[in-house]
């Protein structure tokens, strides 16, 4: 980043190859659409060229980046608000997407997806960002602007959440 911050073309484009697919599959979890999460992938690092000048030499690159992710969504959620997608002022009318190279039970999928989806936005992004993409939770603190405990906090309340939501499913499968 620091090398594209002092105007290395070749610089970017490794951060593009690293990072294009991670964010667009993290924006497809969250849209529940992979059209749209291309469009805000290509947004996002838009928008990273244009704020280089505001990147903190040593700052690490993938919170910083999914914090870009996350503000393109939350944008775009706004501008294309339905009344039926209304929720909470401040909130993301999003749905998770399965990212999963193997083939995966339909319904248990849809289940696990409408339980994420019922999440409140505060819970929904630490689990995504922790349990689908695999960032630790100081990295998801940088990137959602918050403490590693609030983070932590939120998370635990999540999965818990998630784990009532899905009690039922867990139920049928064991009869």
């Amino acid at each position: 980043m620091e090398r594209f911050c002092q105007g290395d073309a070749q610089a970017f484009d490794a951060l593009f190859q690293r990072y294009a697919r991670p964010v667009q599959g993290y924006l497809a979890r969250l849209t529940g659409s992979p059209a749209t999460a291309e469009d805000l992938a290509q947004l996002t690092f838009l928008s990273l060229v244009r704020a280089r000048g505001r990147y903190q030499a040593g700052a690490r690159v993938r919170p910083w980046l999914y914090a870009i992710a996350t503000n393109a969504a939350r944008d775009h959620a706004r501008r294309h608000r339905r009344p039926e997608d209304l929720t909470p002022e401040g909130e993301l009318p999003l749905t998770a997407v399965a990212d999963t190279p193997e083939p995966r039970d339909a319904g248990l999928e849809r289940a696990v997806q409408h339980a994420l989806a019922q999440l409140p936005e505060g819970q929904r992004l630490p689990i995504l960002m922790h349990r689908f993409e695999g960032m630790g939770f100081a990295e998801i603190a940088e990137a959602l602007g918050l403490t590693e405990s609030a983070v932590k906090v939120r998370a635990h309340r999540g999965y818990a959440r998630l784990r009532e939501l899905l009690a039922p499913l867990q139920q049928e499968t064991s009869r």
